[in-house]
């Protein structure tokens, strides 16, 4: 089970931080609280916007804030009668307004039963500095969170869909909420017109770089009488399908940082009023098509943090427990610790006495008794285990310098490509040889030189990047091409 969730799933659950924080389940309440929209004086607000101000589901802007609170609670307490409540004002933007009206509201809803925090939807460009304040003041005395709506971090795309500020605007807003330690929870909308799946990891991306605790992650609805419906008849611009979107919302997830929240993970427009997708009106369908791909693939949120877990996932489902492996280059015997508790039998190279010492103190910490160190260079590999010849069924090599050791001292392309023919002899017919290349000068001729010999040859295998860094530590895993 990840660790930031109580109901197996693979993300940071909102239900999570909610009992983490308040040790009782905690519902959301959607209320309407009949504000406007400032974007409405630039023509007819966002082009995907309903005329309910993307609060179809709020409550009735004619009832007053406590009658449309009881009849959600009502709804609740006869399934959960021990819950508490978080107001939220979903409809409009629920920052603009004067600042006693919006006073008058929030401190309002405060007084009723079991509320333990508010939830306020806006835009970054309708809090102003009057109204910050008062929220710093609110922040202090209930639990806030600031939903405040990017939808793409692309400017083009936001000049497209009628937004009304840029991504600039957007980030000095959470800026400004994050001084005042306001909890920031970011809408983004998957499918927008024109966006490529690389353009929405980009927003992805672009999050994990911002201070925010919280995201909705939507798909674009087309809705009956709204601007974006006539430009869906216009232009005919791609709808993702079920499988594309679930496929890009687990690449998402891998690339979120596991500290944020996930509030939600796909919406479902008023069924009267959608125009397409229809397959989004099956939402249980969706997000259980997103938890069996992430199940499938074995990874989690903010997975793609480090190409290691990678290394991780792939020895996990490949291993047997009577299979040999091989740690090339053992470090500090973290790689060599997992193979040992996957395998029958650990051989370990390393041409430095601190990483055999060092992995030495960790497998007896560890009670590991099946690992077998050498303290040599892993170009050695065919006399050392010469005996194993087409018995091994996995071999790593993390190259580069020894964590914490002398950053000198790194593995060289020569006696890596070397050791790497040299492996390939060793391998059973299932065999494969993993190689977490680096980006340091060395790193670079080694995965260049590897590279190189493997496409010449034409020997099977696969390149996995975890992030659009060209800088950044990359994993080429080959397989067996002897047999």
């Amino acid at each position: 089970m990840f660790k930031y969730s109580l109901d197996n799933k693979r993300y940071h659950t909102l239900n999570y931080d909610l009992m983490n924080r308040f040790g009782v389940r905690v519902f959301k309440v959607s209320l309407n609280g009949n504000f406007s929209c400032p974007n409405f004086k630039n023509g007819s607000g966002c082009i995907f916007c309903s005329s309910y101000g993307s609060g179809d589901f709020a409550g009735n802007k004619n009832e007053d804030l406590l009658t449309q609170f009881n009849k959600v609670k009502e709804k609740l307490n006869d399934k959960w009668p021990d819950t508490k409540y978080i107001a939220y004002f979903q409809a409009n933007t629920n920052t603009y307004a004067p600042l006693n009206v919006l006073r008058k509201k929030f401190e309002e809803v405060l007084t009723f039963p079991n509320v333990v925090g508010i939830s306020i939807g806006t835009r970054p460009d309708a809090i102003s500095d009057e109204c910050l304040e008062y929220l710093s003041d609110l922040n202090k005395r209930t639990y806030l969170m600031v939903e405040l709506g990017l939808q793409s971090m692309h400017d083009d795309t936001l000049k497209l869909i009628n937004r009304g500020h840029d991504l600039a605007c957007f980030d000095k807003c959470v800026s400004k909420l994050r001084k005042k330690n306001i909890n920031v929870i970011v809408h983004i909308i998957n499918g927008l017109p024109f966006e490529t799946a690389d353009m929405m990891m980009d927003t992805i991306r672009h999050i994990n770089r911002l201070n925010v605790q919280g995201i909705k992650i939507h798909m674009l609805h087309v809705l009956k009488n709204t601007p974006l419906e006539k430009y869906y008849y216009k232009t005919n611009f791609h709808l993702l399908s079920k499988e594309q979107y679930v496929n890009i919302v687990c690449n998402q997830i891998e690339e979120l940082d596991e500290k944020i929240v996930i509030h939600r993970l796909t919406g479902d427009g008023a069924k009267e009023d959608l125009i397409a997708p229809l397959w989004t009106l099956k939402k249980v369908s969706v997000l259980n098509d997103i938890d069996k791909e992430l199940n499938k693939r074995g990874t989690y949120q903010g997975f793609n943090k480090s190409i290691l877990n990678r290394v991780r996932l792939i020895c996990n489902k490949f291993i047997k427990k009577g299979d040999i492996t091989v740690d090339a280059t053992c470090g500090n015997g973290n790689d060599t610790l997992m193979l040992s508790r996957l395998s029958k039998k650990v051989y370990a190279f390393d041409i430095q006495k601190q990483a055999i010492n060092s992995t030495k103190e960790l497998l007896k910490k560890n009670n590991i008794n099946n690992v077998t160190l050498i303290n040599d260079t892993h170009e050695k590999i065919d006399v050392y285990l010469k005996n194993n010849h087409g018995k091994i069924s996995l071999v790593i090599y993390n190259l580069g310098y020894l964590p914490n050791g002398n950053k000198k001292i790194t593995t060289n392309y020569k006696s890596t490509l070397n050791s790497v023919k040299k492996t390939f002899k060793m391998l059973n017919k299932k065999g494969i040889i993993l190689i977490t290349c680096y980006p340091h000068e060395e790193g670079k001729k080694e995965s260049s030189k590897i590279l190189s010999y493997l496409n010449k040859n034409e020997i099977s295998h696969k390149i996995y990047k975890n992030t659009n860094n060209v800088n950044a530590p990359f994993l080429i895993v080959i397989k067996n091409s002897s047999h």
